[in-house]
């Protein structure tokens, strides 16, 4: 076992040493708010006690072929962004969570990631920042792919803590920290529905809305009354969710769901696409209405359906924006994150995950959506340049404070397969398309039109 210690501090005023692999794999989803499963997790170290800094998360690679080159920059992206923040760290730890496909071969598991992890310590090492333990978690175990001691580190690995059985769990609860389930939970509360009925009734009424409503938003004459029915709709429905009595998470989400109509959703949806729109509904963060707005992005998110699912962008990164500003950062970057693999390009959504990333204060924002000034696109990217992240390039700036509306193509269900059972609604809990491939549905005559901003290759 390496001997070695990491201080961290749940609480001001309140350090915690760890000791060795298993109080380190103890303290990871205290340290990310959440059980990052299916993830690589790079923690910087700083000063002689190793206090723990910036952290970085990523989905680990499915090809092996693509472990060195994601190494590579995943070590030079938290080294750099460590020395804007806090300064060059002195080791990082890494973790890699990722549960066996059948539960019961974690040791395989462990042993196909060891590639990766050497990869990641040879990435550091060559920028001069040496890996002071890497981890690997499986299915409720740890191994420490740095120590050759088979006394302390035996090949089937070492079970992991008891949940709330050691001394991080006890801080964490005497501060007041949570662990929000594992990231896989929280995904899934923002993802589209998967259910084929209710998917294929909501793709219908989507289908419904947008002949009538997009010529509307595209009509400089109709869009500002457009956008008062849109917010005015926002409003009702967050008074009705507001009013619901408190229930679990789980319970609370259905109870929303069950709260909106397909129609409703689907007006807001496709009326959020409008940036100036968006922008104005931005400004619900912060107060008593917060939360409901909040539950109002998750439920519309979960309802960009089928060929919409690039819509989700915007409900996503609204859900991300609440929960930033209203101190969930692990919440923020799941929704964030989400948001880009929509909508990659979704300008608004970058700024924010990468000034949440840098650590930015989101008062200045908030301050701005207060009042009517600029956009939240261009003030993000402001405040991102003036704090020296890097966060905003000269075109996500000119991109932001662009025109208001794009127009896009969305390729709906073919017509034999609307006329179905809806199955071809199932897969609406698959990651998007990459740059270049097939949306779903066939044929010129199949598209409809999707808007968001006019005249440049970005989305707000």
């Amino acid at each position: 076992m390496n001997k070695h210690h990491e201080s961290t501090g749940p609480a001001e005023g309140q350090q915690i040493t760890l000791r060795g692999p298993a109080e380190l794999a103890d303290a990871l989803p205290y340290l990310m708010g959440f059980h990052p499963d299916d993830s690589v997790v790079m923690v910087a170290l700083h000063g002689g006690r190793g206090r723990f800094g910036g952290r970085l998360r990523l989905g680990i690679p499915q090809a092996p072929g693509e472990w060195g080159p994601v190494a590579e920059q995943l070590a030079a992206s938290l080294i750099s962004g460590s020395e804007r923040r806090e300064g060059r760290p002195d080791a990082i730890v890494i973790f890699l969570c990722q549960d066996s496909p059948d539960g019961a071969s974690a040791c395989l598991t462990m042993e196909r990631l060891r590639p990766f992890a050497q990869s990641l310590r040879t990435a550091c090492g060559v920028l001069d920042v040496p890996v002071l333990e890497a981890l690997c978690i499986s299915d409720g175990r740890y191994w420490s792919y740095c120590c050759p001691d088979s006394r302390c580190c035996p090949a089937q690995g070492n079970p992991l803590a008891l949940p709330g059985t050691t001394v991080m769990a006890a801080a964490a609860a005497y501060a007041g920290i949570q662990v929000r389930g594992t990231l896989r939970d929280m995904e899934a509360r923002l993802a589209p529905w998967q259910a084929p009925d209710a998917a294929f009734a909501q793709l219908q009424a989507l289908g419904r809305a947008e002949p009538s409503l997009v010529p509307r938003i595209l009509d400089e004459r109709t869009k500002t009354e457009v956008a008062g029915e849109t917010l005015e709709l926002a409003r009702t429905l967050m008074g009705r969710l507001g009013r619901a009595r408190s229930a679990p998470e789980a319970v609370s989400d259905f109870e929303d769901d069950q709260s909106i109509g397909d129609d409703e959703a689907a007006a807001l949806i496709l009326g959020l696409q409008d940036r100036e729109t968006r922008d104005k509904a931005a400004a619900w963060m912060e107060g008593p209405g917060a939360q409901s707005a909040l539950r109002l992005w998750r439920a519309l998110a979960r309802r960009c359906v089928g060929p919409y699912g690039e819509h989700a962008a915007a409900p996503l990164t609204l859900a991300g924006w609440v929960s930033w500003s209203t101190g969930d950062e692990p919440g923020a970057r799941v929704a964030l994150t989400m948001a880009l693999r929509a909508d990659p390009e979704y300008t608004f959504a970058q700024l924010l995950h990468r000034a949440c990333n840098e650590g930015l204060d989101p008062e200045t924002l908030r301050r701005c959506l207060r009042g009517e000034g600029e956009t939240a696109d261009a003030r993000v990217e402001a405040d991102a340049d003036a704090a020296g992240t890097g966060a905003g390039t000269a075109a996500e700036a000119a991109a932001a404070r662009g025109p208001a509306l794009h127009v896009r193509r969305v390729r709906p269900l073919p017509h034999r397969e609307r006329r179905g059972t809806g199955r071809r609604a199932t897969d609406t809990g698959r990651r998007p398309p990459t740059p270049g491939t097939t949306r779903p549905g066939t044929g010129a005559t199949a598209r409809r039109t999707r808007y968001g901003r006019r005249d440049t290759g970005s989305h707000s």
